[in-house]
């Protein structure tokens, strides 16, 4: 069985509940096809960070047949991807709303908050992708915008909106080659903040 960091016990075979299943599996599968293109045209190197666990217990019924009984997360993980593109450090998670109504900020954990703010305070480009079934579209969201939220459902709404995501993210175009062009949204968003600057 994998032990979370809370110490809660989870079977390894344990089935995600039906509303979760294979949820952020296509999401995750575009991103990282698009990591690569990105990686073999030598336009960033971006990459899914490693899981930190710790096995503790392995059967081996066959030398072949290794199977993990056992584990443990060590620590919390961040955020899903980090990298760098044209000199400057990116971090960022990936989310996924299948309301028709909102993206609740319960989704985006205290640990990958922390983390996405430090990124930010330090000069890197910190935000998430959110894609949103209700419009068939993916958004990045900057940093400072989910900040704005997180200041608002300290004593109101504890939610974004999808009129607001789409207002406060830029949109990410799908294609072929790259399958999910978020370093276009990227540079949207960069040139937004040095022409309000």
């Amino acid at each position: 069985m994998i032990n979370y960091p809370t110490k809660k016990a989870r079977p390894v075979n344990a089935q995600p509940t039906k509303s979760h299943k294979n949820r952020g599996v296509r999401l995750e599968k575009l991103i990282n096809d698009t990591n690569a293109y990105y990686l073999a045209q030598n336009i960033a190197v971006i990459h899914k960070k490693p899981v930190p666990v710790q096995i503790v217990n392995v059967a081996y019924p066959r030398r072949s047949l290794a199977q993990i009984k056992e584990a443990y997360y060590k620590t919390p993980s961040t955020t899903d991807y980090n990298g760098l593109y044209q000199g400057q450090y990116i971090d960022f998670d990936v989310k996924e709303t299948k309301s028709n109504t909102s993206f609740p900020l319960k989704n985006i954990h205290q640990h990958q908050i922390d983390h996405l703010k430090a990124v930010h305070e330090h000069g890197g480009l910190a935000f998430i992708i959110i894609y949103v079934y209700r419009f068939d579209q993916a958004f990045l969201l900057p940093y400072p915008s989910i900040d704005i939220f997180l200041k608002r459902a300290k004593t109101g709404r504890k939610s974004m909106t999808l009129d607001e995501i789409k207002t406060h993210g830029f949109v990410i175009q799908e294609g072929f080659r790259p399958r999910l062009d978020y370093l276009k949204a990227l540079d949207t968003w960069q040139a937004s903040f040095k022409n309000s600057a």
